[in-house]
This record gives structure tokens, sequence and C-alpha cells, in this order.
């Protein structure tokens, strides 16, 4: 590796390059499912695919060593913004012993027309659609999908509803450690397998829609801005509301709208 041993030495442009991929390597490259510590600062490497991080720097060598990097850097840049609208399911039946009998109540299904009807007006070209496998929200995903035809739609057991992690202050109702050690697991892989900034080869700008509760929903807003996500439960989303997360090429993320619902009438409007 006599090409590092050069840079260091002599001061070259691409040391920092060089030093914060192996700090990534000490600090922020295991691939486990525990959430990250609060630093109190902005990690460009939040979602892993800061292009230094996706460099085998052992291909790195010889005389063309620095240009070599700044080639496969550029290769691994992300391009496009991804544009991801975050959808609460609509009202359910809360009496259903079984999923699937807590199927949405009339107004639930007339949240989820006013939902649909509000997302196609807004004239966007939606990639794709994914929705939790539970029932409340395929329902949802079903009428929201009649105004946006030809939309692809996925259905993914991870975005089903759960406890993501112990909230902080704590709440009233006392649940196991085993349950958010369950779901808080699968929760952060939900949120590490769909936010992220967009795959090199994407061309365009994307607009996408996740359909399913809202723990996952709270929970992935914390996530992406950085916020302590057991801040979670602070945060209060009525049924078939529309939250609206932009994230940028270099890894920036910010929150252009948090549980809106103010498409619907005030009678419409419901928590539960």
């Amino acid at each position: 590796m006599m090409y590092l041993r050069r840079i260091l030495l002599g001061g070259s442009a691409a040391t920092a390059a060089i030093l914060a991929a192996i700090a990534v390597g000490k600090n922020g490259g295991d691939s486990t499912l525990t959430v990250p510590g609060k630093t109190g600062r902005w990690d460009r490497n939040w979602d892993r695919r800061e292009p230094l991080s996706l460099v085998n720097l052992s291909q790195i060598n010889g005389e063309t060593g620095e240009e070599d990097l700044n080639l496969l850097l550029n290769k691994c840049k992300s391009k496009a913004t991804r544009h991801i609208f975050l959808i609460r399911h609509s009202q359910y039946k809360l009496t259903g012993k079984t999923d699937a009998d807590r199927i949405l109540t009339s107004l639930g299904r007339e949240q989820a027309e006013l939902t649909g009807q509000r997302l196609a007006s807004l004239g966007l070209k939606y990639s794709q659609i994914v929705h939790s496998s539970m029932t409340r929200a395929s329902e949802t995903t079903e009428i929201i999908g009649k105004y946006l035809p030809g939309v692809k739609k996925t259905s993914s057991d991870l975005l089903r509803e759960g406890s993501p992690i112990r909230p902080d202050p704590p709440v009233s109702h006392w649940k196991p450690d085993f349950e958010y050690y369950e779901d808080g697991s699968r929760i952060e892989a939900a949120f590490r397998n769909y936010i992220h900034r967009a795959e090199q080869k994407q061309e365009e700008d994307s607009y996408e829609i996740i359909i399913c509760h809202a723990n996952v929903i709270r929970y992935i807003v914390c996530r992406a801005l950085q916020l302590p996500p057991e801040a979670w439960l602070r945060i209060s989303l009525n049924n078939g509301s529309i939250t609206y997360l932009v994230i940028r090429p270099n890894g920036n993320v910010s929150l252009r709208m948090l549980g809106d619902s103010g498409f619907m009438p005030p009678e419409k409007i419901s928590r539960t």
C-alpha cells in the first residue's frame, strides 16, 4: 500500500477521504440492527451509502491511486432525489380479535378515498406503493390505488405495526422488554430497507408511497431526521394522514409534511 503511505505523508487531497474511510470502518461499518447512538451531530453516512463507504480501498494502488479513488467515488455517488410519502392507514374496527377482523370502518373507507384523491391531485409520477401486510393497511392501499392506476403495489411484513423502542417519557401502559426487542429489530430493518438515498443507477427523481402504521411512521421520522428514536411517541398522526420525507443525493433529509390531514373535512378526521 505504497500509495496510502505517500498520500498520508504528503498531504494529498485524498488524505481526508482515506482517513474518513478508516473512521467509518472502525466506528460505523457494522450491519447489526442496533440503533446508532446520539451524537448531536449529523451523520453523513447514516444510510451507509456515502460514496467512500462503497469503495474497496484495497483496489487503490499504484501511481494513479488518487485518480482511481476519485473515479470510484464518482461512480458511487447518488444522482437522484427520493420523495417518500408515508401514509397512515385509515380508521379500523378496534374490536376485531384477529388482524383479519380489524377491517376498515365506513369512516375509514371514506378517509382512504380522501387520501387517494389528495395524492392524485398532486400530479406526481409515483413509482411504487409499498404497504404493510396487515389488513387495515392492505385495505387502505386498495382504495388509494384506485386513484393511482398503474402504480405497482407491494406488500411487506417489515412494515407491520409494533413497538419500535421503549418511549421516553414512558407511557402508562407497561410492556415487557421482549416486545420492543422483537418489534424494534423488524421496524429498524424496515427503516434501513426503505429509507435511504437513491441507488447510483437511479437517474431521475422518484416519488414513492409507503402505507403502514403510526408507530412505524413515527419511528421512521425520528430515525430519518437523526432525532432520538425514543421520541417516537411524542408525535401524533391522524388516520389517513400524509407525512412527506425528501432524501437528497448527498444524504441530507428534510421533512416537508408531518401527519397532514388538512385535506379532510373536520368531521372525517380521527386518530384511532
